[in-house]
């Protein structure tokens, strides 16, 4: 009897625990969440503030001093710098469409050269296209730029569900079918939507490669000749490039260009990022449907979510090969035109999620864009996390981290291993005292001179955790959650390493995901470098978690058997490119490397060890750096494939290369 009261008891107290520990994840969301919320509100009234409403207030004064400022830069230097900047970026942009809009069509001897080029692969691409109520200039150029294909291979498949009052659709479209065999037309009985009426476009593809193509948008002249390029050079089942959003009649009008990285799952899922143009292996649709009209909205990126599962050999060709219109009817002009794809986006990742495997997510827009998402996974696993932080005196940066872990930190499940190394002052030693005494910190002593492979490397053998987080001294805890946001990618067996969104006190970025050969040195480097917080980054980057070459090893997540079947840091890089080595190898073995925006700390960075750019480091500098280039000579050849070969090595930015 008494043993039973005490199993009841026993139970009793373990379905408590288990229900005040949900209930204490429930709240660090939506502390985390209200942090956000209190950050995103803070922005929306600096632009208030910003606004045209309140600059009206003191027009005269703004104007005068600005015209007074600009003629005294003007007298004093000549050219202003702030001018000379604008002008610069005035033929960056020019620069730049010249070579990615029309300035980039073929010339006449390129057209003739391609025409008469023979592939070794025989590819008819059916391009599909619904139409609806196409306007005439729309129909026109849509048909056009297909017509106008340097590869002849082509079929294009036209479903027509437009009403009697766009009766033209039909007659154009009949009017060149009868001109040109390779124009498929069919007049629907009655729209049947997007999906539908793309369908509808399927049944008359006899290619072997489908294409989707809106009935509003142009094509580059090239664009089936690249693709059959990357077909029988690269055996592509999938293929998508980059592509513009344009406004009005002419494509050099450019809003938006979008250079997209290659194949990145964790990408795809937060963001549409493939979008236009998709083309794909026929084969891939069976056993599958094309698009599903409970997506609609949406249903390319449902397609996509689906095909590239299937695909072996996805392909992105880093052209500008695609002209997205932008009307007042189209997805391009806003999502307020289709408020309804915001739901199907949510239900498309949903269901790719749940096919995964994934239970228990929770999908939100952010505030960079209504469908680019924050997708959170539940913590399937509690496993320990063992932090290690190497230090060397630098009392006031190791309490700061170590305090703002213990105070701020959601997950309990932790330990924090300080490894010293070489501290000299009484107060460090003190102070190792003081904290080793809680229960979730003990202190390792490294003897030897610095080494931050080395030292690291002593810290994972005295851990007991399943999981490893490297972090630096001066670094600084801002997200409660921040274990539970890295650990939910770190968890997955695809994944090889985690990293987070590091912050200079200014709260400008320090760190949002490393590029190979970004940089002076062509080593690697941090993107959106030294942003300010509040930006949503190049196309809403800022906002969403993806996949990445390198995190830094300032804060890095990573499971300890991998970390142990790797061997660690290399410990030839003593201090600098450790981090980007060791994300290269887990790169080799197939995992994914991924940057997550929505664990957040401070990093104080270098300010312990000094920085790599002082004089006395950069002999050492350079000789790491010259290590690495040789190591990683092929990879850095090939460039990252998270960094778009159009973007400027030279900038963190995301700058346009317009040389």
């Amino acid at each position: 009897m008494e043993q039973e009261k005490q199993e009841n008891l026993e139970e009793y107290y373990k379905d408590l625990y288990e229900r005040e520990k949900a209930k204490n994840e429930t709240l660090a969301y939506r502390l985390a969440d209200s942090q956000r919320q209190v950050e995103d509100l803070e922005r929306k009234l600096q632009k208030i503030k910003g606004s045209i409403f309140w600059k009206l207030a003191k027009p005269f004064r703004v104007v005068i001093n600005f015209f007074l400022a600009t003629k005294a830069r003007v007298m004093a230097h000549g050219n202003p710098k702030g001018i000379a900047h604008k002008l610069l970026n005035k033929y960056r942009e020019k620069r730049s469409i010249k070579i990615h809009g029309k300035g980039s069509f073929p010339t006449a001897q390129q057209r003739k050269e391609q025409q008469e080029t023979v592939f070794d692969k025989e590819v008819t691409f059916s391009i599909l296209v619904p139409l609806y109520n196409t306007p005439q200039n729309f129909l026109e150029d849509m048909i056009g730029s297909v017509r106008a294909q340097t590869y002849s291979g082509w079929q294009l498949c036209l479903a027509d569900g437009s009403d009697g009052e766009h009766a033209y659709v039909g007659e154009y479209c009949k009017k060149l079918a009868a001109e040109d065999s390779r124009i498929c037309y069919q007049k629907l009985e009655k729209n049947e939507g997007i999906s539908g009426n793309t369908n509808a476009c399927l049944k008359l593809a006899t290619g072997n490669y489908i294409a989707l193509f809106d009935h509003d948008d142009i094509l580059h002249p090239s664009v089936l000749y690249e693709y059959m390029k990357a077909i029988c050079e690269q055996d592509a089942d999938y293929l998508y490039c980059d592509e513009a959003t344009f406004k009005g009649d002419n494509i050099d009008h450019m809003i938006t260009m979008h250079f997209k990285p290659d194949f990145a799952p964790d990408n795809l899922r937060a963001n549409n990022y493939i979008c236009h143009f998709s083309a794909f292996q026929k084969k891939l649709l069976e056993g599958e449907e094309l698009f599903r009209s409970q997506f609609d909205g949406s249903q390319d990126h449902d397609m996509i979510l689906r095909l590239t599962d299937k695909a072996e050999h996805i392909v992105h060709v880093p052209k500008m090969l695609y002209y997205w219109r932008s009307h007042k009817n189209s997805v391009a002009s806003g999502i307020e035109a289709k408020t309804y794809a915001v739901d199907a986006a949510k239900g498309a990742i949903a269901d790719h999620l749940r096919r995964h495997g994934y239970e228990n997510f929770e999908i939100e827009s952010t505030r960079a864009f209504a469908t680019i998402f924050r997708i959170r996974y539940a913590l399937t696993e509690r496993p320990k996390v063992s932090i290690i932080i190497p230090n060397k005196d630098h009392l006031e940066d190791l309490s700061r981290c170590v305090e703002s872990i213990i105070e701020i930190s959601t997950y309990d499940n932790y330990e924090i291993i300080i490894v010293e190394n070489n501290s000299e002052t009484a107060e460090i030693k003190s102070y190792y005292e003081e904290i080793g005494q809680h229960p979730n910190v003990k202190i390792v002593t490294y003897e030897g001179p610095f080494n931050y492979s080395k030292i690291n490397n002593f810290g994972e053998q005295q851990a007991d955790g399943e999981f490893v987080l490297l972090l630096n001294n001066d670094t600084k805890v801002i997200t409660p959650n921040w274990m539970e946001e890295m650990l939910m990618y770190a968890l997955r067996k695809d994944v090889g390493a985690v990293g987070a969104k590091l912050y200079y006190e200014d709260k400008t970025i320090q760190h949002a995901g490393i590029v190979i050969g970004l940089g002076a040195h062509r080593t690697a480097g941090h993107t959106h470098y030294r942003v300010p917080e509040a930006n949503v980054g190049y196309m809403g980057k800022l906002c969403y978690a993806q996949d990445v070459t390198a995190i830094t090893g300032a804060c890095m997540m990573v499971r300890r058997s991998l970390y142990e079947e790797l061997g660690g840091l290399d410990e030839e890089f003593a201090v600098a490119l450790n981090d980007v080595d060791f994300c290269l190898k887990l790169r080799q073995m197939g995992l994914l490397n991924i940057f997550t925006p929505f664990a957040e700390l401070y990093h104080f960075e270098s300010k312990s060890r000094g920085t790599d750019k002082a004089d006395s480091n950069a002999i050492r500098y350079q000789q790491e750096s010259d290590r690495f280039k040789l190591k990683w000579e092929k990879e850095l050849a090939a460039g990252d494939p998270y960094y778009n070969p159009n973007f400027s090595l030279d900038h963190s930015d995301f700058t346009v290369n317009w040389k």
